[in-house]
């Protein structure tokens, strides 16, 4: 009969994990763009093992980050679920941004458009829904200025992402201060002046975050 053999399928099994594993710590140190010859190497297996197992870059960097993606579904769940819209936001956002400081390679995933990633497909959508919602719950309950859109802090929040790895070089807390400062922003004022410009629609902001991180290499 064709197949593997018992031995060939631990061994294979064996390899698949040792290349997640590998790729997990190498995406944390240097982002979604860190060459994969880089993670067969520390592997100690070839280029052609880790093809074989993931044929593309967005197939690893699924299998990688799926379970991270999971917990950030769960902060927005939990975020929906809270009383007060605002302190649903502004709880979800900081477990959003500590994972952003605490991870090169969730950075990237969450702050730009990199095709082929299921599961992010999946999480994009999930945190769009989370923020649509208690934007508008907060409308609703007078903390939210009314001319906030959902595309508007989904910009915001990806430029203000794309910029906490520098910052946790220099501290590792300074993303919490123009994230305070993003949060007071979004807040109901009196003295607030009107947004100027048109907000982004949809499709404007998919463009913007395609073209916000770094081109992906195969």
């Amino acid at each position: 009969m064709g197949g593997r053999s018992p031995v060939g399928r631990r061994d294979a099994l064996r390899n698949r994990k040792l290349l997640t594993d590998v790729a997990r710590q190498v995406f944390s140190e240097h982002g979604l763009d860190a060459p994969l010859d880089e993670i067969a190497r520390r592997a100690g297996l070839g280029n052609a093992t880790l093809y074989r197992h993931f044929p593309t870059r967005a197939a690893l960097v699924d299998e990688v980050f799926r379970e991270a993606l999971t917990e950030t579904a769960a902060a927005g769940e939990r975020a929906r679920t809270t009383e007060d819209a605002w302190e649903g936001l502004t709880e979800y956002l900081r477990t959003v941004f500590a994972g952003l400081a605490a991870d090169r390679g969730t950075n990237d995933l969450m702050t730009t458009n990199l095709e082929g990633v299921a599961s992010l497909e999946v999480i994009h959508a999930h945190n769009r829904r989370t923020i649509d919602e208690l934007l508008r719950r907060g409308r609703e309950q007078g903390t939210v200025r009314p001319d906030v859109t959902t595309e508007d802090l989904l910009f915001t929040l990806a430029a203000l992402g794309r910029a906490v790895p520098a910052l946790t070089t220099v501290a590792p807390d300074a993303w919490l201060r123009p994230l305070a400062l993003l949060l007071d922003g979004l807040r109901t004022s009196p003295t607030a002046s009107p947004l100027p410009a048109p907000a982004l629609d949809s499709r404007q902001l998919g463009e913007v975050l395609r073209d916000l991180g770094p081109q992906r290499r195969r």
